[in-house]
This record gives structure tokens, C-alpha cells and sequence, in this order.
């Protein structure tokens, strides 16, 4: 075999290689473009029931739902005393009206097996009275935004309804409580809040794949 038939030999090898990796890149864009699509169908749709079904109530209860699909309740007098984490006896009866209503359209067939969390997060604000340094005002304040964030599941969890009964399964599957102190901090006056927050297995795919 001549010099000039192995390089063609091994110019075709390459070519191959290139070909067949550039297949595998087009699958794999396609794959996160139809993920991508997918969440993207699936986000909106679950936006529109959600505000369907509470529009008329967001008001009342100083609570907004944002287009990342989070409900953020924002009344620090609704929520919890200054520094504790007990629910107050307002947000108990919102969260009476509002879970059973929120666990029905989540764990509607068009969104269940799709939902990768939902999670009650805690917000603080960024101060502590009589802290001495940052890290302490810190510390403290995730701390505290642990404890609301579980106060919160903890009282859903245990409401003494069939829908949350018949769920209860589910939700220890996926109902997760997170501190967040006074991260995302951009609008003071709702820095003290508590919101709810459904992540989707397509977002998480379509961030698997990115990374």
C-alpha cells in the first residue's frame, strides 16, 4: 500500500469521525431545543392556571405570582412576628384557602409527573437587630428564613384535607423547604416573604445538559 493510499485511507477515517460527531452535536442540540420547548409550553401553561385560579384572591392576600410560576406572599404582618418563625393566625387561614387550591393544580395530571420540586422558600431581610458583625447577621437570618420556610411546610403538610391526604405521598417525594436569608434581595420592602415555587424536570434536564 502506497504512502498516498494510507493518507486517503486515514483522511477518510477522519471524515467519518467528523461526520459522526457532528450528528451526535445536532442530537444533542435538537434534544435540548425539544426540553427546551417542553418547559417552556409546560411553564406557561401552568402560569395560566395558576392565575386563573387566584387572580381574585392575590389581592387580598398581598401575594403575587411572578412568571417564573413562584407566589410570593410579602405582608410581614400577615406572615410571622418581627424575628420569629410561629405562622400567624392570618397567614394560617390563606394557607387553608390557598394549598389545597395550589396542591390541586400541581398535582393535576398535565403538570404531576413533571414537577421536580415544589418548594416553600424563606426570605429575611439583610439586618439583625444587635448583631455585631455580618457574618452574624447572616447566620441569624438564614437561620430564621429555615425555620419560616418549615413552618410553613410543616403546617401544609399536616392540613387535615382529603386533597392533602390523598397527596401526601407526593408531597414527601417533592415538597422541600429552603432557607434563603436575604438572598435575591432587590425589593426591600418585600425582602420578609414566604414563596412557592414549582421546579420542573425539564428545567433541570435543560440545565443538566448545559452544564
Amino acid at each position: 500500500m502506497s504512502i498516498s493510499d494510507m493518507m486517503s485511507g486515514l483522511m477518510l477515517i477522519f471524515l467519518f469521525i467528523a461526520i459522526s460527531f457532528m450528528v451526535k452535536v445536532e442530537a444533542e442540540k435538537q434534544e435540548i431545543k425539544d426540553i427546551a420547548i417542553e418547559y417552556r409550553d409546560t411553564k406557561a401553561n401552568l402560569n395560566e392556571a395558576l392565575f386563573t385560579e387566584f387572580e381574585n384572591d392575590l389581592k387580598s392576600w398581598n401575594a403575587t405570582i411572578t412568571k417564573e410560576n413562584s407566589i410570593v406572599f410579602a405582608s410581614q404582618e400577615v406572615l410571622f412576628a418581627i424575628s420569629q418563625s410561629d405562622i400567624n393566625g392570618k397567614f394560617k387561614a390563606i394557607l387553608n384557602d390557598f394549598f389545597i387550591r395550589y396542591l390541586q393544580i400541581v398535582t393535576n395530571p398535565a403538570y404531576k409527573d413533571e414537577v421536580e420540586a415544589l418548594r416553600v422558600e424563606g426570605y429575611t431581610s439583610n439586618t439583625w437587630k444587635n448583631a455585631h458583625s455580618q457574618e452574624e447577621r447572616y447566620l441569624k437570618n438564614m437561620k430564621l428564613s429555615q425555620e419560616r420556610a418549615y413552618s410553613v411546610l410543616a403546617y401544609c403538610y399536616s392540613l387535615e384535607d382529603a386533597v392533602v391526604q390523598k397527596n401526601r405521598k407526593w408531597l414527601e417525594q417533592h415538597f422541600r423547604a429552603n432557607g434563603m436569608a436575604f438572598s435575591r434581595l432587590t425589593d426591600k420592602e418585600k425582602a420578609r416573604r414566604v414563596e412557592f415555587r414549582v421546579q420542573m424536570k425539564s428545567e433541570a434536564r435543560v440545565n443538566e445538559m448545559l452544564q
